[in-house]
């Protein structure tokens, strides 16, 4: 538990809460600027935005089935983000989480 890390904890948790939480920590992490809580929104809005590409993309072929794998998987990897934030740890979502944190550098 490192000073950092417990300032940037608020803004990390706002930012799992929905996609516009995601915006929300954004803002509020423009200035001062929290390593801990820019890791976080990273992986947040990687898993907000893959869902809701993912539902588009399904909203066309529509199958119940894959709609409930869907909501699984965002579901599983929401609470691992969560947990994460709340535990103050930086722990990277499973396969993807690498690759969040490269796409998504223009977040401050």
């Amino acid at each position: 538990m490192t000073p950092t890390n417990k300032n940037g904890k608020t803004t990390a948790i706002i930012a799992y809460i929905t996609i516009i939480g995601s915006f929300i920590a954004m803002s509020m992490n423009m200035e001062p600027k929290n390593d801990f809580a820019r890791f976080h929104i990273r992986q947040a809005f990687g898993i907000h935005l893959l869902f809701h590409a993912f539902a588009l993309f399904s909203s066309v072929w529509y199958s119940p089935y894959a709609l409930y794998g869907l909501y699984l998987c965002y579901m599983v990897l929401w609470i691992f983000g969560f947990i994460g934030a709340l535990n103050e740890k930086k722990q990277l979502i499973p396969v993807l989480g690498a690759y969040f944190q490269k796409w998504f550098t223009f977040i401050p």
